[in-house]
């Protein structure tokens, strides 16, 4: 089957990509910059040039690709020139109704676990409107709503134990059902031609909800290194977003301190998972956990740290046994 992918290059993209490949699929990747996208045409992916706040560039893509199916894994970045507005809703709105001009049978739309409770936040709203407004548009549709990945945590929690840097804790600790992006992807691509996933909404959540204590924890465990914790009120946070509202280039900053308050706030973000196996036909058992994810990733590390460590010495040592040839002996 034809399957169009928009957010290829990201961090969950580049996982739906390879999978769709992996089954068989042909896959047409619709990107910015596809100096960017190297890797996926070298996986066997087709790249399509264009931007989602050009809505001709994206029906002319959608034309070119006579896909029958649509899977949206975009999301702004936080040094986008872009703002949140402007990608995040246009941007889709652009997307759904070029989908619709060519009669795509299905659009996969990633939102967030429980978007509609912060109306507050910029992201969550404009993911809550989305998905209202792909309800209201006449096309089959799925949508799956992970509450975070667990590719997020080695920057925020597993690298800076290594480093002996300090971890930044804002507010109350938030529980968050963490999942492999691999694991996301499965479900994206398994609801491409799964027709009981159409017109229904699906929350994604890891085999448990995770504390940001207890993600520390574990990494101290499994690293056998000690976290230098920085706890932060959540009104330094709050006073840190006003002051980013005032400039226009730190428009974006100012939203994503509006997310992290979120995961600051102490909700739980986690939801049931059986039913959803089942809808997918796919076994929750090989489901990767947190454990596991951060094991295989302090043991590749620290088995680098310690390949280095050799290195480091076994040059030093060599370095003492030559004697410089333009040096005369005492």
């Amino acid at each position: 089957m034809n399957v169009f992918i928009v957010g290829g290059t990201g961090t969950l993209g580049r996982q739906i990509v390879r999978r769709a490949l992996d089954e068989g699929h042909h896959v047409y990747c619709f990107v910015r910059s596809p100096a960017k996208a190297t890797f996926l045409r070298e996986w066997g992916a087709t790249i399509l040039q264009g931007n989602l706040c050009a809505a001709d560039s994206i029906l002319e893509a959608l034309k070119y690709a006579k896909a029958a199916v649509v899977i949206d894994a975009s999301a702004t970045r936080p040094t986008d020139t872009l703002t949140i507005a402007a990608v995040d809703w246009q941007g889709k709105v652009n997307l759904i109704q070029a989908a619709q001009a060519a009669d795509i049978e299905h659009l996969i739309f990633f939102s967030i676990m429980r978007a509609q409770d912060y109306p507050q936040v910029p992201l969550m709203q404009i993911k809550h409107c989305t998905e209202d407004f792909l309800r209201e548009s006449g096309l089959n549709y799925t949508i799956l709503r992970p509450c975070g990945f667990f590719q997020g945590l080695i920057g925020q929690y597993a690298i800076p134990i290594l480093e002996n840097q300090s971890i930044w804790v804002l507010g109350e600790s938030t529980a968050i059902a963490y999942m492999d992006t691999q694991d996301v992807a499965k479900f994206a691509v398994r609801a491409i031609d799964r027709p009981a996933t159409y017109g229904k909404t699906f929350d994604l959540a890891g085999t448990r909800a995770w504390t940001a204590d207890e993600i520390i924890q574990l990494c101290e465990n499994l690293s056998g290194q000690q976290a230098k914790i920085t706890r932060l009120p959540i009104g330094v946070l709050r006073a840190a977003r006003q002051a980013t509202q005032w400039f226009q280039w730190t428009w974006n900053i100012s939203d994503r301190l509006a997310f992290t308050e979120v995961i600051a706030s102490g909700q739980v973000f986690n939801a049931p998972m059986e039913d959803v196996y089942r809808t997918f036909d796919l076994d929750p058992n090989a489901t990767l956990t947190l454990e596991e994810y951060l094991q295989d990733y302090f043991t590749r590390i620290l088995r680098k740290l310690k390949e280095l460590d050799y290195e480091k010495a076994k040059q030093k040592k060599s370095g003492r046994k030559k004697r410089s040839p333009f040096k005369s002996t005492p």
